[in-house]
């Protein structure tokens, strides 16, 4: 597997998406935000109802959420979910048990043993979790927004100038 091919077959389809900027930027950000919350084996499941309710783009979703979701960023994420999460509320996670489970996730069992895992971990975990994810994944959403929209803007004025020229 090529990483550099990888990287740029992705990036070609981030920029050949067509469609109105704003809901490609919604689209994005919501991947993003989804991508970061600690819910690794429903993110499609989350994604899909979500673009369809809000009216934007599934693609830029997902791509958004594999930019920022991937076997690179899957244990920072959860790291630095579980710092902050321990900051912000009264629970204790340990990183040993998020490991543990972490682990079990990246050997792709099916939804039904990744569930099982992560119930494992109990309300307490998941409440660190979540709480910590969320806090790291509004922030990064909110930037991928503005970036994103900023770039679907730029490539939409280039279709255009390009389609004055023909």
């Amino acid at each position: 597997m090529n990483l550099k091919r990888i990287v740029k077959y992705y990036y070609l389809k981030f920029m050949r998406m067509k469609g109105d900027p704003q809901s490609l930027a919604i689209g994005t950000a919501i991947g993003v935000f989804i991508g970061i919350t600690p819910t690794m084996p429903l993110h499609t499941i989350l994604i899909i109802p979500l673009t369809i309710i809000t009216r934007t783009s599934t693609i830029a979703a997902l791509l958004g959420s594999l930019l920022v979701c991937n076997p690179i960023t899957y244990v920072p994420q959860y790291y630095l979910a579980t710092i902050v999460g321990n900051a912000l509320t009264p629970y204790e996670l340990s990183w040993a048990r998020i490991k543990e489970v972490l682990d079990i996730l990246l050997q792709h069992p099916g939804l039904q043993k990744s569930l099982e895992a992560l119930v494992g971990l109990g309300y307490e975990a998941a409440i660190v979790l979540v709480v910590g994810g969320t806090v790291l994944a509004l922030p990064c959403a909110l930037a991928s927004y503005f970036l994103s929209l900023r770039l679907f803007i730029k490539i939409r004025q280039k279709r255009e100038q390009r389609h004055l020229l023909n």
